[in-house]
């Protein structure tokens, strides 16, 4: 019997087409594959201590850019909020316990002037003879000092409330009471810290509106309530481009 019989299962195989590459084992590659480029199929399992991010297996999701500085995903934490509401706004509840605490120390601050000036007063009217012909007038003298000194303390005070509020949200971001209840004055754009433009107009509105027996500032600072952009933006804030956000 020849090897070369048809009928002999052992005869030689032809001879492969010289210009056709040996395929490889496993699963044949695709036509159409660029020179020097696997074949594809399914992908092959990584060697043995790579992990598999390495080139193998199959291909990684592209990840989402992380702004710089920001821990993660979602908004960061006093940075900028451009658009749509923010996870982290301060409450209502918060922020009335930031003026309240504001309020005490501002009254505490009142009072101390208000004493110093009622006790300077009265040391005048004392210092008035009853028996003598000009009592009256040193009495009404007395008086007339009580009131400058009066309206003294109460320009102070309201120089006070200027200073304290608009410089230390525009410089700070937080006043005492604010800083003790977490939460902050912050850029609605930016996340920054509001600066001395905004704030004086974040604080003057509700002044403004207490010239109105005092219902136009409660009518600000109540405002945020009927915010319907999820910020709580009162007018006052609107007005300085502002929000007010939890630590």
């Amino acid at each position: 019997m020849s090897f070369g019989s048809p009928n002999n299962p052992y005869g030689q195989q032809p001879p492969q087409n010289p210009q056709q590459p040996p395929q490889g084992y496993g699963y044949p590659q695709q036509p159409g594959g660029q020179p020097g480029q696997p074949g594809y199929g399914y992908p092959q399992q990584p060697p043995q201590g790579v992990p598999p991010q390495q080139g193998y297996g199959y291909p990684q999701q592209p990840g989402y850019p992380q702004q710089p500085g920001q821990p993660g995903y979602g908004y960061p934490p006093g940075g900028g909020y451009p658009g749509g509401p923010v996870p982290n706004v301060a409450s209502m509840g918060r922020r009335f316990g930031a003026r309240v605490i504001d309020g005490l120390i501002l009254s505490a601050v009142y009072f101390v002037l208000t004493f110093a000036g009622i006790a300077g007063a009265a040391n005048s009217i004392n210092d008035c003879d009853p028996n003598s012909a000009d009592y009256t007038t040193c009495v009404n003298n007395a008086g007339a000092d009580f009131a400058t000194k009066f309206g003294a303390v109460f320009g102070a005070l309201a120089l006070l409330s200027l200073l304290y509020e608009w410089l230390m949200v525009g410089l700070v971001g937080a006043t005492l009471g604010k800083m003790a209840v977490g939460i902050r004055v912050v850029k609605a754009d930016t996340g920054q810290k509001p600066g001395l433009g905004s704030a004086f107009i974040r604080w003057i509105i509700p002044q403004v509106g207490a010239i109105f027996c005092g219902i136009g500032a409660l009518l600000v600072y109540l405002s945020p309530f009927w915010d319907k952009s999820g910020r709580q933006q009162g007018w006052h804030d609107k007005a300085a481009s502002t929000m007010v956000i939890s630590n």
